[in-house]
C-alpha cells in the first residue's frame, strides 16, 4: 500500500493545553507527524535547527523571544523555512508583521480545529494561507495608517499618561499632543482617548518589533 509522505510539523506554544490540542488534530492526518516542539522562541531556533522541519506553527506571544522575533531569526537562518504564525489576534497590524517576519500563513487559535491540517498541506506545498476575514482587517489598517508619532503619544495615553506627561516626555507641547490626538481619532473613527486605545490594542497598531 502507497502512503503519501509525510509532513514533519513542529509546534511552538508557551501554553501545554494548546500544544496538547494540536497533537491531538494532528493525530488525525494520516501525512503529517510531529517532529519536536517548544515552548519559547529561544527553544524553537535551537530545535529548527537539528529537526528542521517541513512546516512549524509558531505562536506569536510568547515571554522571551517573541513568535515573530523568532520567525524572522528562522527565515534568516532558513530562508527556505515555512512557518504559520499562531494567534488570538486578529489585528491588520499583527498580520502584516507575521508577513513581514516570513510567516507563510496566519491562523487564529480558534480556527485551528477547522483549519490547521489543510493549511499545513497548503503551506508544505509552497502556497500562503492568510483567511479572508484577517485580509479585511488588514486593508483597513492601511486605509486608516497611523503615524509613527501618532502612535507614540497613544502607546503613552494607553500607559496612563496626561497630554502634559506625554508633551513633556516626547519634547512636544501640549497643544502639539492635542492635535496628534483629534487627527488619530479622526482616523480611528474612536469616541474618546479610551475607545481609541481599545481599537489600536484590538488591531495590535501598539505592539513594537524589532524585525
Amino acid at each position: 500500500m502507497n502512503f503519501p509522505p509525510t509532513i514533519r510539523v513542529m509546534i511552538v506554544d508557551d501554553h501545554p493545553l494548546l500544544r496538547e490540542g494540536l497533537l491531538a488534530i494532528l493525530a488525525k492526518a494520516p501525512d503529517i507527524a510531529l517532529a519536536a516542539e517548544a515552548e519559547s522562541g529561544e527553544e524553537a531556533l535551537a530545535r529548527h535547527e537539528v529537526v528542521k522541519p517541513d512546516v512549524t506553527l509558531m505562536d506569536l506571544r510568547m515571554p522571551g523571544l517573541g513568535g515573530l522575533e523568532a520567525i524572522a531569526a528562522i527565515r534568516r537562518r532558513q530562508p527556505g523555512a515555512r512557518l504559520i504564525a499562531l494567534s488570538t489576534y486578529a489585528g491588520g497590524a499583527l498580520v502584516q508583521a507575521a508577513h513581514k517576519a516570513g510567516a507563510s500563513g496566519y491562523l487564529l487559535k480558534s480556527m485551528l480545529a477547522e483549519n490547521v491540517l489543510d493549511s499545513i498541506r497548503t503551506v508544505h506545498r509552497g502556497r500562503e494561507v492568510w483567511p479572508s476575514e484577517l485580509l479585511g482587517g488588514q486593508i483597513f489598517f492601511d486605509r486608516d495608517r497611523l503615524s509613527v508619532r501618532e502612535l507614540d503619544v497613544l502607546r503613552n495615553v494607553a500607559g496612563g499618561l496626561s497630554n502634559r506627561a506625554i508633551g513633556d516626555k516626547l519634547g512636544i507641547s501640549e497643544e502639539t499632543v492635542k492635535s496628534y490626538m483629534r487627527t488619530l481619532m479622526s482616523k480611528l473613527d474612536a469616541n474618546d482617548r479610551t475607545h481609541a486605545v481599545t481599537i489600536c490594542l484590538q488591531r495590535g497598531l501598539l505592539e513594537t518589533w524589532e524585525l
